[in-house]
């Protein structure tokens, strides 16, 4: 007898796959500080796992590859990824020998609210997917049975293991025809700008999808460096004339681009936030509406974001359709707990788009 999923689409072709890491997250509750709080309340993420999360609960096929030890915790942060229809067969359970410090990395989440903005502390050095051997692992066979393949720049800032494991990937799925979706996530606690960039431009030729325009090398000439980079002087807050030149200087580098996607964000007051996004594709930059929405939990916002254009790109939504689905999909995770994106409210995200509020009976 075949086992399905009942709460997967049974009619879609897609089948996703990501590779990353999965933490525990600590956050005391009520918007407490962590200095001041005698609770912490427990969760896990990780912006590989919330993609897939995100979009196992619309309802596509989604399936996360990790190393996790071999203790409670590592099975603890399976379980929660399997209770949101996250196919994890894959996924190592290590033992002492295959990751000697055998650990789940962690992190703590202080909540801002007002004009006092959210701090993260990380408590991830040594964590298993980091010390595992990837040599171990068939990735040819691994990535067999998938059409898509999402990647993002957190995971080979772990460690030359995972840098590699990257490539890795993405070399394969290229040969095999995968659509490969990378989003660049640069976090500054775990590497250096200028080494971010030269790691993750090495990527950019195997990407189908990209999101977000940092942290590459895109120079105006690759002969002289010194005439500097496309993205020098453009601000965090850009014009649609100067993002479309941003977009056109990528696509010349790097025809192999199908879509570009950037998400913009305007910050009131840490419990206020106003989100919009440029998106290049099929020849033409487009760009969305301005959601400004109240924030309950802002962590994975850009997760849901690129989970939303993944999924309005597998039902071969309309450009405008496209990214717009991307910023609401984003603005509803803002006022959801948690890490990632869970609801199954595919007309909810909709309705946003529209700019319906109204209760639906």
């Amino acid at each position: 007898m075949e086992h399905k999923n009942p709460l997967l689409n049974p009619a879609a072709t897609d089948r996703f796959i990501t590779v990353g890491e999965i933490m525990l997250r600590l956050s005391p509750p009520n918007y407490e500080k962590i200095r001041m709080t005698s609770a912490f309340e427990a969760n896990y993420g990780g912006s590989e796992a919330n993609i897939a999360m995100a979009l196992a609960n619309l309802g596509v096929d989604s399936t996360f590859f990790s190393v996790v030890p071999n203790n409670s915790l590592g099975k603890s942060a399976i379980r929660h990824l399997r209770s949101n229809d996250v196919h994890c067969t894959p996924v190592i359970l290590s033992t002492p020998e295959q990751t000697p410090t055998h650990r789940l990395g962690s992190y703590y989440l202080e909540t801002g609210y007002g004009i006092r903005p959210s701090k993260v502390i990380y408590d991830r050095k040594h964590s298993a997917i980091t010390e595992f051997d990837f040599s171990q692992v068939d990735l040819e066979a691994l990535l067999g049975e998938f059409t898509w393949l999402h990647l993002s720049g957190i995971t080979p800032a772990l460690g030359p293991n995972c840098r590699k494991l990257v490539m890795d990937c993405l070399r394969i799925a290229k040969g095999k025809g995968l659509t490969t979706s990378f989003d660049g996530n640069f976090r500054s606690s775990l590497w250096s700008w200028e080494e971010a960039r030269d790691v993750c431009t090495e990527y950019l030729p195997y990407v189908d999808v990209l999101f977000g325009i940092e942290p590459y090398h895109l120079w105006r000439d690759e002969g002289d460096h010194s005439r500097g980079d496309w993205k020098d002087d453009v601000p965090f807050r850009p014009s649609y004339e100067q993002q479309d030149e941003i977009f056109q200087a990528f696509i010349e580098r790097y025809p192999n681009l199908r879509c570009i996607a950037r998400h913009v964000r305007y910050v009131h007051s840490g419990s206020e936030n106003s989100l919009k996004a440029f998106m290049w594709y099929e020849g033409h930059t487009f760009e969305s509406k301005l959601f400004t929405f109240n924030i309950l939990d802002r962590v994975g916002g850009g997760d849901a974001f690129a989970s939303g254009l993944i999924y309005a790109m597998m039902h071969a939504y309309k450009p405008m359709d496209m990214i717009n689905f991307a910023v609401a999909s984003s603005a509803i995770k803002h006022t959801i707990r948690g890490d990632a994106n869970i609801t199954d409210d595919v007309s909810g995200i909709h309705n946003l788009m529209n700019m319906d509020y109204d209760i639906k009976r």
